[in-house]
């Protein structure tokens, strides 16, 4: 279910809201980090003007679009810094299914943001999205990955051996999914809520 009229979530120490044309120089900035890259679709360096262009493509979307990306800002609310972003996106065949990617500039990795970010995306795409499976593919080098699925919840589906070019190279990747009756299972899901 698409929802046009998102503005904001909030968690505990976290904004997770709309991009914003200010952003644009941070994103960039995390982007261009070649550990935040390395198993990411992009390449490092990342420039501000293509930062600006991929703001600016998101300003028409919303949450939940079949077959598009929505990427949250994840802002700390202790100073508003920029620190990453989630994405969901909604296939294109069956929009009550979608694929999460996400990203954290290293100065911020190891601190709970990321799990944090993701508990709270999760939630609003399970309930307010109304979304069945929400799955994640990350390349099997991506431990941090691996591990912050399987925290908030994830199960592992799938192993495609040698599956993606990626980079130059054949890659493995691991697919992950939760199911919305899982989620409202787990220790943070509502069922557990006080």
């Amino acid at each position: 279910m698409e929802h046009s009229s998102f503005d904001q979530l909030e968690s505990p120490r976290l904004w997770i809201r709309r991009f914003r044309a200010d952003d644009a120089a941070a994103f960039a900035r995390y982007r261009s980090d070649p550990e935040v890259a390395r198993l990411q679709g992009w390449d490092a360096p990342y420039s501000v003007e293509e930062a600006q262009h991929f703001v600016a493509g998101l300003s028409g979307a919303s949450p939940g679009m079949p077959g598009h990306w929505f990427q949250f800002a994840v802002v700390l609310r202790s100073d508003g810094a920029l620190i990453g972003d989630c994405a969901p996106r909604a296939t294109r065949t069956d929009a009550r299914q979608a694929e999460l990617g996400f990203s954290f500039a290293t100065p911020y990795q190891r601190h709970g943001y990321a799990s944090e970010a993701v508990r709270c995306v999760l939630r609003y795409v399970f309930t307010t999205l109304d979304m069945h499976r929400l799955f994640s593919i990350t390349d099997t080098r991506n431990e941090r990955a691996r591990r912050l699925l399987e925290r908030v919840g994830f199960r592992r589906e799938g192993h495609f051996v040698e599956g993606a070019w990626f980079k130059g190279e054949w890659a493995s990747e691991f697919l992950y999914a939760q199911l919305a009756s899982e989620w409202r299972a787990t220790p943070t899901g509502p069922s557990h809520e006080k």
